[in-house]
């Protein structure tokens, strides 16, 4: 089957072991790829945009970003707060299917954060997902209680309706400090994402129906004055990363020149685990029954006792995570081990233990599915963060290890013009040549994020080639 953006298009006649599902979503070729043009094209059903995994058939609710930021969140403790949160505040912005994943990872890092959404019911949302704790009434109301329960070694999230392009120039102006500052609003989407300052989420759908040149721009001259707000936090000495949402670039390209002063997150704090092929590993019980999730989570604990992704990770996910449609899981897994928990989880359904097939997937965040220089791929070694030949050399050879489907997708994350990546899904039915399958795609598809960060220079994943046979012939 063939999807183009959305659309199925055509069955063709292939082979056995070929994917049985290829998609390609949102791509333009690049004189075309802005957001106007887009637009335009979507508006006469010619495209869609794919995001990352919802475009890819892999979306699996907000907990397929909670892993990732709480993993993000950890790496930032351990690099700058020895290892913890404890007693520290994080300033942030967006409470959506991604951004609502921070209060969470925060708090299971030991922190405070203090979670701004101009939409009352994304924070709504997330406190009847328990990954928001309390809301308070007002801003100066919640940083009362986040300094309060930072004082106190508390592990407690605040949500509060409020626009981030007010609210922060306003606590700047005001001299208010934060340990930790970033932003996970809809920035990567001026038009149908970020709301301008001035205006509330009904003013904000009309003015967008009504007149969206003035949107676009009133949003694009409200990023500014949140990005100039951040870059004022880190001169001040917060310690402040983009994370992910292209914030930083739109507030370039409308004028702020100071905009990129702070760093990315993956650069910060996640390269040195892409360099040894660690990244997003995702299960989907295809049985419906939470049951199959729990036996996986209880094989996963045995089979990687070292991990400390694993061991941190599923416990608590398993107590404060809900599923969103299948029961799922994700945690973070290294070259090799992609493979052996793949076996492990086929072996299951094999014996039973597990009542149905499992599909497993992975974000685009990966570390050779995707090129985005504002995000995974900014500030390469080499300089080759706009180089987008990886992610689509990832994409084919996913294709001939006999992947389930596969995706190719530009724009995700970033927005227009600013990304192309890939997602691979395979499935772990319990046979012999599911097994096979498994293998192949969980070995090559994080050893394509191996190979790309050696040929970029990294001795980590350099280093990790040459202990895992990797046959790379230039180095």
């Amino acid at each position: 089957l063939l999807v183009q953006s959305g659309k199925p298009v055509a069955v063709f006649r292939t082979f056995a072991h070929a994917p049985r599902v290829l998609l390609a979503n949102s791509l333009l070729v690049p004189s075309w790829s802005t957001w106007e043009d887009f637009w335009a094209l979507e508006a006469m059903g010619l495209t869609m945009y794919g995001q990352m995994t919802a475009g890819s058939w892999i979306y699996i609710g907000t907990q397929g970003i909670v892993q990732g930021t709480f993993q993000t969140f950890a790496a930032l403790a351990e690099k700058e707060y020895d290892g913890t949160l404890r007693g520290k505040v994080v300033l942030t912005s967006g409470l959506g299917g991604m951004g609502g994943a921070q209060p969470l990872a925060v708090s299971l890092n030991g922190g405070v954060s203090l979670c701004l959404d101009v939409d009352p019911a994304k924070v709504q949302r997330r406190l009847e997902t328990r990954y928001l704790d309390e809301q308070a009434d007002s801003l100066e109301a919640g940083l009362r209680r986040a300094r309060e329960a930072a004082a106190a070694g508390e592990a407690v999230s605040i949500g509060v309706v409020a626009n981030a392009a007010e609210a922060l120039p306003a606590l700047l102006a005001a001299g208010e400090q934060f340990d930790v500052v970033t932003d996970q609003t809809s920035a990567h989407d001026p038009l149908n994402g970020y709301v301008p300052a001035g205006l509330d989420v009904v003013a904000a759908a009309e003015l967008r129906a009504a007149k969206p040149s003035e949107y676009v721009e009133r949003a694009r001259a409200s990023m500014v004055e949140h990005c100039r707000a951040m870059v004022g936090f880190a001169r001040a000495g917060a310690e402040v990363f983009d994370y992910g949402n292209n914030l930083r670039g739109e507030a370039r390209d409308a004028g702020l020149a100071e905009a990129f002063d702070y760093p990315g997150f993956v650069p910060a704090y996640i390269r040195p685990l892409f360099c040894g092929g660690t990244g997003p590993f995702r299960f989907v019980a295809l049985s419906g029954d939470p049951r199959d999730i729990a036996v996986a989570d209880d094989a996963l604990l045995r089979a990687f006792p070292d991990n400390p992704f694993v061991q941190r990770w599923i416990p608590m996910a398993r107590e404060r995570v809900a599923f969103q449609g299948l029961p799922a899981r994700i945690c973070w897994l290294g070259y090799g081990e992609r493979a052996e928990a793949g076996a492990l989880l086929n072996d299951l359904v094999a014996r039973g233990d597990i009542s149905a097939p499992v599909v497993i997937g992975r974000d685009h965040l990966d570390s050779g599915s995707v090129a985005s220089p504002y995000r995974e791929t900014e500030a390469m070694l080499d300089g080759s963060d706009a180089i987008a030949d990886w992610p689509i050399l990832n994409a084919l050879l996913n294709v001939a290890s006999g992947a389930a489907w596969v995706a190719v997708h530009h724009g995700g994350g970033v927005g227009m013009g600013k990304s192309i990546h890939t997602g691979a899904q395979v499935v772990a039915d319990g046979t012999a040549d599911g097994a096979r399958r498994l293998e192949r795609v969980l070995t090559n598809d994080p050893g394509t994020g191996v190979v790309r960060h050696a040929d970029a220079g990294y001795d980590i994943a350099r280093d990790v080639a040459r202990e895992r046979g990797i046959d790379m012939p230039m180095l």
